[in-house]
């Protein structure tokens, strides 16, 4: 069958790192098996709060005829519903003093679909012209990113700094120094904070980032999936940019609402009206339900303040356990360094002097039925293949029960200490 497809086929139905994550991901939660320990997707936590609200707007749309039909029976425009986008613009407005409106603001199904639509917009083949690239400027990236091209690899990642800032920690930094813009450039691209390691970059970054871009006259990408002003899983400081160079993207999945599979992108108009477009073609309209379940939440600042003081503390003692949990798994001798967690919903493990793969120990974890993630899958993009570094982490949620979670670190902990009790001579 392989022989069968297209390029365009070829690319996007055979084997990706997101395609096996996603698939560990429904097997379990299909399975039902209360023994395995799903550590590894970036399903949100089901928070008592968080869901009771939903239930209770499912509620108010369902005991109105009107909006039931409206929502379940209506298309929506394809840049999303013009009461929703206006909502959207006012929000950011109000909380930042954005200088936008609805022309800034588009809907799309999920926020991996809006990146689907716009890097291949921007970059990949060009007739007439060298393949353009996606600029990351720091690695390791998220992983859905990776197979985003249906013409050709186009994502170009700078080496990240590694400062090792305390016991057992480490963190990522921008190698401004090694990040250079030549002219196959199209676009850069980051996710803040970043998935899989947590980082954040600093608002200093980010502006240097901004005038970087802007000097280049390629636009800056910025994917605040776990990031401000929701679901706001950022732990500390940070504020929010906008230029009408940037393009940034957000999502009602870590909000708790990943089954209304709704992404927001705002960007320049014209970004706005070619998005659209591409929603007509791809797939007519978007989903509706989401936009109607926030909408009021929005027109509130509910979304603000829902963030702030339910859903961003929620996830930093989260955090906080988990790296508790994950440092008393594994031996004191044992090199171990989990990044600095800043932010989203994971920690970023990295073993130096791993015997064995990441990714087999991935395999091996999951014959023990706990599910992580290899690290090796968010390095795309590096021309340096050899490093080391990008076969010795693991991407681990802490969103799961705790209990599952304690168990899955556990046995994560005796993996890892028997590797390297075998390989001390």
């Amino acid at each position: 069958m392989t022989e069968q497809l297209s390029n365009f086929g070829k690319r996007l139905a055979l084997d990706s790192g997101i395609g096996e994550l996603m698939r560990d991901l429904g097997d379990a939660l299909a399975a039902g098996d209360g023994n395995i320990c799903m550590l590894g997707g970036g399903q949100p936590s089901h928070i008592p709060a968080i869901d009771e609200l939903w239930q209770r707007r499912l509620q108010e749309i369902a005991s109105d005829p009107k909006q039931t039909a409206r929502v379940l029976g209506d298309y929506d425009p394809p840049a999303g519903d013009a009461a929703f986008r206006k909502a959207v613009a006012a929000f950011f407005s109000r909380q930042y003093g954005w200088p936008i409106t609805m022309e800034n603001v588009a809907v799309t199904a999920g926020g991996q679909t809006a990146f689907f639509l716009l890097l291949n917009a921007i970059a990949g083949r060009c007739e007439g012209q060298p393949d353009r690239k996606v600029l990351l400027p720091i690695s390791p990236e998220y992983i859905g990113y990776a197979d985003q091209s249906v013409s050709s690899d186009f994502f170009q990642a700078t080496k990240p700094l590694i400062e090792e800032t305390g016991d057992h920690e480490f963190k990522y930094g921008i190698d401004f120094d090694a990040l250079t813009i030549d002219d196959s450039v199209a676009a850069m691209c980051l996710s803040r904070p970043t998935n899989p390691s947590s980082n954040v970059i600093s608002d200093e970054e980010l502006s240097r980032l901004i005038d970087i871009a802007k000097q280049a006259d390629v636009p800056l990408i910025v994917d605040n999936a776990y990031g401000l002003p929701f679901p706001g899983a950022i732990f500390g400081d940070a504020i929010p940019q906008f230029d009408p160079s940037m393009v940034l993207t957000y999502s009602l999945s870590k909000m708790g609402l990943p089954g209304t599979r709704t992404g927001i992108v705002i960007a320049a108009p014209k970004v706005i009206e070619r998005l659209s477009s591409m929603n007509a073609i791809s797939s007519l309209a978007n989903n509706n339900l989401g936009q109607a379940i926030t909408r009021p939440l929005f027109e509130s600042d509910q979304m603000a303040t829902l963030s702030r003081d339910v859903i961003r503390p929620y996830y930093r003692q989260r955090a906080e356990q988990a790296r508790q949990w994950l440092t008393e798994s594994i031996d004191a001798d044992v090199p171990f360094r989990i990044h600095r967690c800043e932010g989203a919903f994971f920690l970023w493990l990295w073993l130096p002097g791993l015997p064995i793969t990441s990714q087999e120990l991935y395999e091996r974890l999951k014959r023990r039925k706990v599910l992580v993630i290899s690290g090796h899958h968010f390095f795309f993009g590096l021309e340096d293949d050899q490093w080391q570094h990008r076969n010795e982490c693991l991407r681990l949620s802490y969103t799961t029960d705790p209990d599952v979670l304690k168990r899955g670190l556990k046995i994560l902990g005796e993996e890892i200490n028997s590797l390297y009790r075998v390989a001390v001579p």
